[in-house]
């Protein structure tokens, strides 16, 4: 398969001081691991060749999408192309160890997925071994970029356990890059400011519904020259299709979200842009900011998207739409 000529979205940009590049928009995989409903091996291929198509060279992965399913469709995909492998970029993440058994309570998201279970595990063990397995599962040599995964309630072993197991593969190449990746902003800036990251995947808090990761994080990162990964920008789905079944942070959306994004949706149409499309381009506008990760499920959702981040949005529109974030209104 041959690259299309680059587009701004198709961009490659460096992710801090790391030498690691991602295009400016990448592939996020865990609709593909059959988030909120299932996803066929065939449709999984054909949203990844759409991506490839559309020139996105950075893939973000885990192994709690699907339990090890998005790595393992995502490592076919990028493994049978026979593309160079400097071609690309691939992330994945640590902190939950794949075993025998049923999805717990709060991990059931995800259809179609193996009888596999998930187990909290921070330790430098536990980063080697999910390595390890991550690499099985997907065929891939190496990844990229490796993040430390929601650890909310585990700051003390992610901290003293898998910080230093990534900055010990980094320091012998085995790895080329190191962060964390979390929906919250107030441990991601103390990952910023307490350890040497590469970068951060911020998971919506930085969209037009919550601008929360401009207070500290994004300043913390522009001053560490720390690469800033903002996923999300939908907030689960409500900024892109914002019906009577929407989701707002993976759960139904509460009415008053309903009401706000009406509000912006307004504002959006009167200057003939679509919502979404203002959604997805709107973290690009913080000088902090490296690349934008949205997730798809079909090969037309990738299609959307592209044709929503190639969208041109006046710089009128931004100004109507910090006014009503500063004003609530």
């Amino acid at each position: 398969m041959s690259s299309p000529t680059p587009r701004g979205y198709a961009h490659r940009v460096p992710l801090g001081r790391s030498g690691v590049s991602v295009s400016r928009f990448g592939l996020g995989t865990a609709p593909l691991a059959g988030l909120f409903s299932a996803v066929s091996d065939r449709q999984a291929a054909d949203t990844l060749e759409a991506a490839w198509a559309a020139g996105i060279r950075y893939f973000d992965t885990a192994p709690h999408y699907g339990a090890g399913l998005a790595e393992r469709r995502l490592g076919a995909f990028l493994t049978g192309m026979g593309q160079p492998r400097s071609e690309y970029t691939v992330s994945t993440k640590v902190g939950r160890l794949l075993v025998p058994g049923d999805s717990i309570r709060g991990d059931d998201a995800f259809h179609g997925e193996p009888g596999l279970a998930r187990i909290r595990d921070y330790s430098a063990e536990g980063v080697y071994r999910s390595l390890a397995e991550s690499l099985e599962r997907s065929g891939l040599d190496a990844f990229d970029v490796v993040l430390v995964h929601d650890p909310d309630d585990h700051w003390e072993e992610a901290v003293t356990g898998a910080y230093p197991a990534l900055a010990r593969l980094r320091a012998e190449g085995a790895v080329r890059a190191i962060g964390a990746g979390m929906n919250q902003t107030a441990m991601l800036t103390r990952f910023v400011t307490e350890t040497d990251l590469d970068c951060v995947l911020v998971a919506g808090r930085y969209s037009l519904l919550d601008r929360s990761a401009a207070d500290e994080l994004l300043p913390a990162c522009a001053e560490r020259e720390v690469g800033v990964l903002v996923g999300g920008v939908f907030n689960s789905g409500i900024l892109a299709n914002p019906g009577p079944d929407a989701m707002y942070d993976y759960v139904p959306a509460p009415e008053a979200i309903r009401r706000r994004v009406v509000a912006l949706g307004e504002r959006c149409a009167a200057h003939g842009v679509a919502l979404a499309a203002a959604a997805l381009q709107f973290p690009l506008r913080h000088p902090a900011v490296t690349g934008v990760v949205v997730g798809a499920r079909s090969a037309r959702e990738v299609t959307v998207n592209v044709s929503h981040a190639a969208a041109t949005i006046p710089e009128e529109l931004w100004a109507e739409l910090d006014v009503f974030e500063r004003d609530g209104r």
